[in-house]
């Protein structure tokens, strides 16, 4: 596939895109922690499940009270259970089957190169967000950036069996398949598309959950679980998602899927700020590395030089 000569037609992101970026990635970032409490006493489907219904609920609220009206998101149904489907029933299924055997480093690597995907997508699919040199290279940087910064954790996780591995570049694929889904929502409001999406992965997971685990026990989690799981609903899915689709709008697909580099490093400066946990040389390199080629995507830097 050839490389575009000029850069893509959507300008470098403005100071509210990246502030919209940095701050989508610490609350991701964040989710990690929330997630480690819940999974503790929740199967992965059975938390997804909660996942999705309380922020699904909690958005319903907000858009009754707040507005827009909930019925914009009526004539795009269909495309809605597309967008449930490729940005969080199929990716999580995949994510939490492959964690099953790949640590968390080599998972998160795999999944860092989400814009790589939708960069090939993007490409192909539309007509402001072409291949360019820097786009190319930062994305390159980004992925380098997050396998320094995992470091032994990746080292550790590279014996996984093949087919994991693919599942992690699956559910890496199906969030670029999802960003271009969500493009085609012209003119409806985020709220209004993330209530839907989330809507509709409710609708998804119910018979799902029913279907393998029952009704036995589903709400029997301890309360600092239950906690975990308000937090990962509230802030992580309904806020967050918010916030990811204003992204996708205001920045291009590309753009928003650069939160899949921030993320790892968000959690790990989570953790060493509120956790007292050792933020060790190589990872600051590798944040470097994610900083240099997030620099390099966005252009004016290295185009003024």
């Amino acid at each position: 596939m050839a490389i575009a000569a000029t850069t893509s037609m959507r300008g470098p992101m403005v100071l509210k895109d990246w502030a919209q970026l940095l701050l989508l990635g610490a609350i991701w970032g964040g989710s990690f922690f929330f997630a480690r409490i819940a999974v503790a006493e929740l199967p992965p489907l059975v938390l997804v499940l909660f996942r999705v219904t309380i922020a699904a609920a909690a958005l319903q609220l907000y858009l009754a009270v707040r507005g827009p009206s909930f019925r914009l998101a009526l004539p795009h149904a269909g495309l809605f259970f597309l967008l449930a489907l490729a940005n969080n029933v199929i990716p999580f299924s995949l994510i939490f089957a492959g964690q099953t055997e790949l640590g968390a480093g080599v998972a998160s690597v795999l999944n860092s190169t989400t814009p790589f995907w939708t960069l090939i997508l993007a490409n192909a699919l539309t007509s402001d967000e072409k291949l360019s040199w820097n786009k190319l290279a930062g994305i390159a940087l980004g992925i380098a950036g997050t396998a320094v910064m995992i470091g032994p954790g990746l080292v550790a996780g590279l014996g996984g069996p093949v087919w994991a591995k693919f599942a992690l570049i699956g559910a890496s694929l199906s969030y670029a398949i999802a960003l271009m889904i969500a493009r085609r929502f012209k003119g409806v409001p985020s709220p209004v598309i993330a209530t839907g999406q989330l809507t509709c992965s409710t609708i998804i997971m119910i018979p799902v959950v029913l279907f393998t685990y029952g009704t036995a026990n589903l709400f029997s989690a301890s309360p600092p679980v239950w906690a975990a799981v308000l937090a990962l609903a509230l802030l992580s899915t309904a806020f967050a998602y918010i916030l990811y689709f204003n992204l996708v709008a205001s920045a291009g697909a590309t753009n928003a899927s650069l939160v899949t580099l921030i993320v790892p490093a968000s959690a790990i400066l989570l953790g060493f700020l509120f956790l007292g946990e050792r933020l060790e040389l190589f990872e600051l390199g590798g944040m470097a590395l994610i900083a240099l080629g997030l620099v390099t995507i966005d252009g004016r830097l290295f185009g003024r030089r």
